[in-house]
């Protein structure tokens, strides 16, 4: 009768911890939002990139313009120096 007994409960306690479990659908749902999740960070990733590329080519073509301004400013000031002079 004991045995009988234990294998009731055994039974029973097997059928309370499937039945608590997650469903099918929820543990697809948890995946699923798990997917999305690391889909947004990767574009949110690439989109970083893509602003730092973009901010460093504009910094880049700002310091080629300074560049040329600072060049044809010195290449003025020795034009105008007169020979033998000093300044």
């Amino acid at each position: 009768m004991k045995k009988v007994l234990s294998i009731i409960a055994v039974a029973a306690l097997s059928a309370t911890f499937v039945a608590c479990g997650p469903s099918k659908e929820e543990i697809e749902a948890r995946e699923k939002a798990k997917a999305d999740s690391i889909a947004a960070v990767e574009k949110m990733k690439q989109d970083s990139i893509a602003a730092v590329e973009a901010q460093a080519a504009a910094d880049a073509a700002a310091a080629a313009e300074k560049a040329k301004a600072d060049s044809a400013r010195i290449a003025d000031s020795l034009a105008n120096l007169k020979p033998g002079k000093k300044k």
